[in-house]
């Protein structure tokens, strides 16, 4: 009797058994997802710059008039030294060392510091802010984020961020949602919110490349929302990252 009992138990079990491999099967699979710090990681091995040099070309337009400045960069971590190239600003230079910023204006050898409101004006009279170049830090040192959805962009499944700025962190913009490739982890577009919650400037990313193991924005769009029928094209024509760049580059008596 006993015998007949656990052969009847093993079927029972060996059933159950069975019936929950089954269930297990037919379930879908779900990977696990990435989190907000993750993907801002990811996008920061892309997009931050340890040393660079680059020529870019600035297009500035209002209403229907173009205006093009071109000019080479050289940046350092928390230093950087933009010259323009062009015949009508040939010479003007800025420096950024750390948390100062210097203009040199080669016709008067007049050297300026900008601080205090005069960062919130436009560069060159474009829709990026001098402040919008002094913040070099990655984006995770400046905000917290978190994940609140996913969108498709031109093409492209992107994950959608709002980041928030760090209670010690003094930011151009207290708030910005981020719309990050899946795929190949760049900003697709940032729309940059002061903390009463207006919306002051929209960044969309136009075109995007792949260099070595990174992938890099090398065209983008600024649109200033407080300007009339403004915005402004940035153009990266040719970079090198990982430059040697001598320190000396970076001193005030070089920018004179």
């Amino acid at each position: 009797m006993l015998l007949v009992l656990n052969k009847k138990m093993h079927k029972w079990l060996a059933g159950i058994l069975g019936c929950l491999c089954l269930v297990l099967l037919l379930l879908p699979q779900h990977t696990s997802a990435m989190t907000a710090e993750e993907i801002i990681q990811r996008r920061d091995s892309n997009e931050y710059v340890q040393t660079a040099i680059a020529d870019v070309e600035m297009v500035i337009i209002n209403n229907n008039r173009r205006i093009t400045k071109t000019m080479t960069s050289y940046a350092d971590r928390e230093n950087a030294l933009v010259i323009f190239t062009n015949p009508r600003d040939r010479g003007t230079k800025f420096l950024k060392r750390g948390e100062e910023l210097w203009m040199f204006f080669p016709d008067a050898e007049d050297l300026v510091k900008i601080s205090g409101h005069m960062l919130n004006q436009g560069m060159m009279g474009s829709d990026f802010s001098y402040q919008d170049i002094m913040e070099s830090d990655k984006l995770t040192d400046l905000y917290e984020f978190k994940l609140i959805g996913e969108e498709e962009m031109d093409g492209r499944m992107c994950y959608v961020l709002e980041g928030t700025a760090l209670p010690d962190k003094e930011v151009a913009y207290y708030r910005r949602i981020s719309w990050v490739d899946k795929e190949r982890f760049v900003g697709l577009r940032e729309e940059l919110y002061a903390r009463s919650g207006r919306l002051l400037k929209v960044m969309t990313t136009t075109k995007v490349e792949q260099f070595e193991d990174r992938w890099y924005p090398v065209e983008a769009v600024m649109e200033d929302r407080l300007r009339k029928n403004t915005s402004t094209e940035l153009v990266i024509k040719s970079i090198e990252f990982n430059a040697t760049i001598p320190p000396e580059t970076f001193t005030l008596e070089n920018l004179r």
